[in-house]
């Protein structure tokens, strides 16, 4: 969660940082996209790397990059420099959260890991969260720099006591995990994770979902200021939606551990999000039920991350390919993340208005729907 708040920081500071580093719209554009870059080029290639380093030392690498990155970051008086700054932040994003999964299975109980995955995919709506609601209040007081200094130290903290209260990877770490992480099993690992169908539907399925939400979410702030709402209210209203997928992960989690089927809770989530983004843009103009819509396709899609997180460390081909399976699947989520509101813009902006935003929406959930089918054709593992 504390590396999701690097990733959702820039949001909320990006009219402040317009105006005193003078970026324009397109470089504007590459900063909030350049976290997600990293994502579309590297998951894969650091899923490799925190198997040979051990999961738990690429975890503190990874927030000592945010860390130092995020505090020479707020000295920063160039818009290239931040924007290099965000990119190697992505890199340490990446590798805090690509091992976690990985970790998580190999010290938790078999009985729990479906409830703790659960919690563990609310990492990302959880920064979204906080950011868009404690973000936007320090900086109605503060600066973008010292919400970046802030950001800083805390991960300096997270990365103390992750050191201190994590198991050392020689502690975690099996035989056989060792013996694969070897760099001469690379290939291996690489050939048995790309050519394992399962990881390809996972990562397609994560892809297309992340573009719905990231899409919605990421447009409401400029659909409530086109309703002339006041900023500090459209921010809270944000802030809620994003909260609404922190219930539906916890409720997936829930769920896989009572027996529903994993791909039962792919396609209640992909079908929610349909009904939900059809009423929220094509059958309504009250800000009121809109909002409800929206939030509610927020909570109904949170049934999906959770579930497929539990998949990727559950149906990765083998435990030494966990956290490449991870990676892959990340990866495919920063597509989705990247594409995802780039389409919904053309499409709103070809047709008319938001009101043919559901087109883009659905697409992308039918998609997942089909994924869904196929992925209960191949057989899954129950929570």
């Amino acid at each position: 969660m504390c590396a999701a708040l690097h990733v959702w920081k820039v949001p909320p500071a990006l009219p402040f940082m317009q105006r005193e580093l003078g970026m324009d719209l397109v470089q504007s554009g590459f900063l909030l996209a350049s976290v997600q870059m990293a994502g579309m080029l590297l998951g894969l290639c650091i899923g490799l790397i925190s198997e040979k380093i051990g999961l738990r030392r690429c975890i503190l690498i990874g927030l000592g990059i945010l860390s130092v990155s995020s505090l020479l970051g707020s000295f920063f008086q160039q818009g290239t420099l931040v924007l290099l700054g965000r990119i190697v932040e992505g890199c340490g994003f990446l590798m805090v959260v690509l091992p976690i999964p990985a970790l998580i299975k190999r010290i938790t109980d078999a009985a729990r890991l479906s409830r703790i995955m659960g919690l563990w995919g609310c990492y990302m709506p959880a920064g979204a969260v906080l950011m868009l609601w404690a973000g936007a209040a320090w900086l109605a007081v503060g600066s973008w720099r010292t919400l970046w200094l802030v950001l800083g130290m805390l991960t300096l903290i997270v990365m103390v006591l992750t050191f201190l209260l994590v198991p050392p990877d020689s502690k975690t770490q099996t035989k056989g995990a060792a013996q694969q992480a070897s760099s001469h099993r690379w290939p291996n690992l690489l050939r048995t994770t790309l050519s394992s169908s399962r990881v390809w539907l996972l990562a397609l399925a994560f892809g297309v979902y992340a573009a719905q939400w990231a899409a919605v979410v990421g447009f409401m702030p400029t659909i409530y200021n086109q309703a002339e709402i006041a900023i500090g209210t459209g921010g809270l209203l944000t802030a809620l939606i994003a909260a609404g997928n922190v219930v539906g992960n916890l409720g997936a989690g829930r769920f896989l551990h009572a027996g529903i089927l994993p791909h039962r809770l792919l396609q209640a989530g992909y079908l929610g999000m349909i009904v939900c983004a059809v009423l929220a843009f094509g059958l309504t103009q009250s800000l009121t039920i809109q909002f409800v819509a929206i939030l509610l396709f927020s909570i109904v899609g949170g049934l999906i991350p959770a579930t497929l997180f539990f998949l990727a460390v559950t149906a990765a081909p083998s435990p030494e390919t966990t956290s490449t399976s991870v990676g892959w699947v990340q990866q495919c989520s920063s597509l989705g993340q990247f594409v995802g509101p780039p389409v919904v813009a053309w499409v709103v902006h070809t047709l008319g208005g938001w009101q043919w935003a559901w087109i883009a929406t659905v697409s992308f959930a039918v998609v997942g729907l089909v994924i869904a089918w196929s992925l209960s054709r191949l057989g899954l593992p129950k929570g």
